[in-house]
């Protein structure tokens, strides 16, 4: 008999097996949500410790009025200290959030078979194994799956449940049903390498130290583009720094070898000198920033020369953002002109291509040529792309105009698509392939990426917003000019491109 027919739409009696950061979230979760939880950990003390913190943190937010005297005196009557691993013999459900050691893991879960009952659903918070190699530790592994929430637990509202190749459809439907009767999006994810959030989470961190390997730009320009520009709430770098990196080098190279050395996860050669070097982040109080009482010190800017009189400008009157352009230029009183020979400077604004080459082809003096990116809005952070000799008179010039209504202005070496168009490519690209190859559907990514990531858009609404059309001439001419299978674009959104429709078009029904 599967889960979804033992147990009935109301209370659950729900262990939690470890009294971590996780654990404890888990139970704060799930006792607020009117269950009953039970907390067992192998330390001595552990899990009397974790709920003394669970409730404390309660305590907090009667203090703020966030909840009743009354519902915490419920929450603790519905919550206990297991002494042993058989106390949780009656439970519904056991969650494991425990260390993440895959033999540990299965030992647990052998254990837990013989106490619970055979309608009992098993499931693991693993972050990083596959959920199929701890189910094998079961005699039933239809009933064990992966239910991955992200720290804080009470505030990350999305939770991952996995399916592994022998999880029964009922003990999906179970545990989607739980986490979404405790407020939080549930959203359902093959047995695959990183899940879905930190799966489709690789794009930002990959192609911003690409670019950085690339001399392109450093990393604080690279998160200010991208957090000014982008709407991101953190950079690349702003994030490594934040969860260490000596945590996120071993995911990257997880990830990248779990999926067989899929070249679109290929860790940075900039990150293992770093960790060996000790340069974790905010922990250590030096990373890619340094770290002073907390706060981060950031590199000193760059500050505009003052305009000089009457530079006269060319802008392509094919670019995509002209008329913006066009404007900026018109309130900075530099002198428009409709030839690009004889002007100081040449704006042009390239999609999927260098400044070199674009200037190249518009039959432009590179001396004289300055593109800027036109994926970012003009009004937030400006992105201007200088060719190999662009002259630093017209850089000057250039980045002068650009700054004189006080609207920040990065300024980054050629490259093909810039910063922002390179990133946001490749995270379309890799959201595009979780959709083909069904890891989760359409509705789930983009929910999943939105509250998990704290992306603006979801992935495959923001390439909308963009046009499948152009985030696929990024690809393709990143591919083209480095020969690195990294760019090759998804099918999924070659074909919505040649066919313009949406990139959240779902396949067909077979």
């Amino acid at each position: 008999m599967g889960p979804s027919q033992t147990h009935s739409a109301g209370a659950l009696r729900i262990g939690v097996v470890g009294a971590g950061t996780m654990g404890r979230g888990i139970v704060q979760l799930f006792v607020q949500a009117g269950h009953t939880l039970l907390c067992f950990d192998e330390k001595p003390d552990a899990a009397v410790q974790g709920l003394t913190a669970v409730f404390s943190t309660l305590e907090s937010l009667v203090a703020k009025g966030r909840l009743t005297s009354d519902a915490l005196q419920s929450i603790r009557s519905r919550t206990s200290v297991c002494a042993s691993l058989a106390d949780l013999a009656g439970c519904d459900v056991v969650v494991e959030a425990i260390i993440e050691d895959i033999a540990v893991k299965r030992d647990l879960f052998s254990r837990l078979e013989d106490v619970v009952a055979e309608g009992c659903v098993l499931a693991t918070n693993t972050s990083s194994l596959i959920v199929a190699e701890i189910a094998s530790a079961c005699r039933r592994p239809e009933r064990v799956a992966g239910l991955h929430f992200f720290n804080p637990v009470p505030l990350m509202k999305v939770a991952e449940v996995i399916a592994a190749v022998r999880t029964a459809p009922s003990t999906v439907v179970f545990l989607r049903a739980m986490v979404e009767g405790a407020g939080h999006k549930a959203v359902v994810v093959a047995d695959q390498p990183g899940f879905l959030v930190n799966h489709a989470g690789r794009g930002l961190y990959t192609e911003g130290l690409r670019i950085v390997e690339e001399c392109v730009a450093c990393p604080s320009d690279v998160d200010d583009v991208l957090r000014d520009g982008l709407g991101f709430r953190m950079g690349p770098f702003e994030l490594l720094d934040l969860t260490g990196l000596d945590v996120s080098s071993k995911v990257m190279t997880s990830i990248y070898e779990q999926f067989q050395e899929e070249p679109r996860f290929r860790p940075s050669s900039l990150v293992p000198p770093r960790v060996a070097a000790g340069l974790y982040g905010r922990k250590t109080g030096e990373g890619w920033y340094r770290y002073e009482k907390g706060q981060k010190v950031g590199p000193a800017r760059k500050s505009a020369a003052s305009l000089s009189s009457g530079p006269s400008v060319w802008i392509d009157p094919d670019a995509p953002e002209s008329d913006a352009l066009a404007e900026i230029v018109q309130k900075s009183g530099a002198k428009r002109r409709l030839q690009a020979s004889g002007s100081d400077v040449c704006f042009i604004q390239p999609i999927g291509e260098d400044a070199t080459f674009a200037a190249l082809r518009l039959g432009i003096d590179p001396t004289r040529c300055v593109a800027v990116d036109p994926i970012t809005p003009l009004d937030r952070r400006r992105t201007m792309m200088l060719t190999v000799t662009t002259a630093p008179a017209v850089r000057d010039a250039a980045h002068a105009l650009l700054a004189s209504d006080e609207v920040p202005v990065t300024i980054i070496g050629d490259s093909i698509g810039f910063i922002a168009q390179r990133v946001i490519a490749t995270i379309v690209n890799i959201a595009a392939n979780i959709a083909q190859r069904a890891i989760a559907d359409v509705e789930d990514l983009e929910a999943a990426v939105r509250i998990g990531l704290g992306y603006p858009f979801g992935p495959l609404h923001w390439g909308d917003r963009i046009g499948a059309p152009r985030i696929l001439q990024i690809l393709n001419g990143q591919l083209r000019s480095t020969g690195d299978p990294r760019y090759r674009p998804s099918p999924w959104i070659a074909r919505r491109a040649a066919l313009g429709v949406s990139l959240l078009t779902a396949e067909a029904p077979r």
